[in-house]
């Protein structure tokens, strides 16, 4: 009764923080007709008046592509759409597919399959052939989420797609960060970095941003496709040999192709840009965190919240610094939460002995052994994605407690076996351990909540 008392509690807490970051509510939010005036922001940040503007157009890329667009319809009238001819091409996770009105819903990858696919360079062409179209009266609006690198791929001269897959494959693999991997994809990319508001004819251009990097810098969320872009073909070349330049993984044109832009990179100015711009954060991390810990405490808890302002370390680590936070949480009586937002890493297995499984559940792993000899009752450590995906699986984390250790223990299973694959999966599934949710239609990096309950 305890175990699933706490367990209810902490999925009510997680849920809480997923429900305030849900796509559709957040751009409803930020966006409303009054009259012949379209406001953006929730202090109306963005006024446009809407007699001087002959079309509406909307493109978008990301995890949370399918619920901005369905926020999106439901802020502007059907009158409205019709005198604007309101229409628009968002590319998506293709389980993220599902009917509009006006603007279409393009599945740019297979579900869980997070690399940029032929289908994604197709949708991306689209996209640029939208904004190539606009006129000075036009506006545009951009949704912009999580995942977008991958949904928005359009390689430069010289760099096949193939290339690409291989350099994110290669890097993930080896630890990099996403800020990391966003410099290197920019530079191989005709539209990231800021090249596609280069590309846009319309008079504004308006991004609403729904963040899954912490500390929401803008031309890190998914590749800054509309902002300028600060890093350098130098600095992805520094990247590349840090993480790769040595074994011989990354076919050697890449190098080259890199070098050469780095010896003749043409200077940009503002000058070359005819479009306005306007960016707004309508979620991230610490919005999730926020609500979660409203949650908890109309649940009775005593809270302490944070979220990462900087990318986190290996997951693995993570989990054993939150059983440590958890363990001295225990010790002090009461109903006690803690709730932490972030996105670690995980460092991959070989090829040959690697299972399944996503940094989340890695970093659940990882508390399960250290919490192996000695798991209290009263305790429970839950981490899953917001956006419902944990790497190559249907899961979107996994939670720990006293319980699934003690199963694990009567199934002979042992956690440093599946750390060591990455196969975090295959060892919670057996356990009832995992946490399913389906798309959920937004991604503000991952949520975790630990709950500890001890008697007076």
């Amino acid at each position: 009764m305890f175990s699933s008392a706490l367990r209810n509690d902490a999925l009510a807490i997680w849920h809480a923080g997923l429900d305030a970051v849900k796509a559709d509510r957040l751009v409803a939010e930020n966006i409303c007709v009054e009259g012949s005036r379209l406001l953006i922001g929730k202090n109306a940040d963005l006024v446009i008046e809407l007699d001087r503007v002959d079309r509406l157009l909307v493109i978008g890329v990301g995890k949370a592509g399918a619920g901005m667009v369905r926020g999106l319809e439901k802020a502007i009238p059907d009158n409205l759409a019709a005198e604007k001819q309101l229409t628009g091409w968002v590319n998506v996770p293709e389980d993220c597919v599902g009917p509009t009105r006006w603007i279409r819903l393009h599945p740019a990858r297979p579900a869980g399959v997070n690399e940029p696919t032929e289908s994604g360079i197709y949708g991306t062409e689209r996209i640029l052939e939208l904004v190539r179209s606009a006129g000075p009266k036009d506006v545009c609006l951009c949704l912009l989420s999580g995942g977008g690198s991958a949904l928005l791929p359009a390689p430069i001269e010289g760099i096949t797609l193939q290339d690409k897959q291989k350099v994110t494959q290669v890097l993930s693999a080896a630890g990099a960060n996403i800020a990391e991997l966003n410099t290197v994809r920019k530079q191989l990319s005709k539209v990231k970095g800021g090249k596609l508001l280069r590309q846009c004819r319309a008079g504004w251009l308006i991004t609403l941003i729904i963040s899954d990097v912490l500390g929401d810098p803008l031309e890190v969320i998914a590749s800054g496709p509309t902002v300028p872009d600060p890093t350098t073909p130098g600095e992805a070349l520094d990247v590349l040999h840090r993480y790769c330049g040595q074994q011989g993984q990354i076919p050697q044109h890449i190098f080259h192709v890199l070098e050469k832009r780095a010896a003749n990179q043409p200077s940009e100015t503002s000058d070359s840009i005819t479009t306005q711009a306007f960016h707004l954060v309508i979620g991230n991390n610490q919005t999730a965190v926020e609500a979660a810990g409203r949650k908890a405490v109309e649940l009775g808890y005593m809270v302490t919240s944070r979220t990462a302002a900087t990318l986190e370390g290996l997951a693995e680590d993570v989990g054993r610094f939150l059983v440590r936070e958890a363990l001295e949480q225990m010790r002090r009586p009461g109903r006690h939460c803690l709730i932490s937002g972030g996105e670690p890493v995980v460092r991959l297995a070989p090829p040959e002995i690697r299972g399944r499984g996503g940094r989340n559940q890695q970093l659940v792993l990882a508390a399960a052994e250290m919490l192996w000899n000695d798991a209290p009752e009263g305790l429970i450590l839950l981490s899953a994605g917001t956006d419902g995906e944990d790497g190559p699986t249907d899961a979107a984390g996994a939670f720990v407690d006293a319980a699934i250790i003690k199963a694990a223990k009567e199934r002979g299973m042992q956690p440093r076996f599946y750390l060591e694959r990455n196969d975090a999966f295959h060892f919670f599934e057996p356990l009832g351990g995992l946490i399913r949710t389906g798309p959920t239609h937004t991604n503000v990096c991952d949520l975790r909540v630990v709950l500890t309950d001890r008697p007076e």
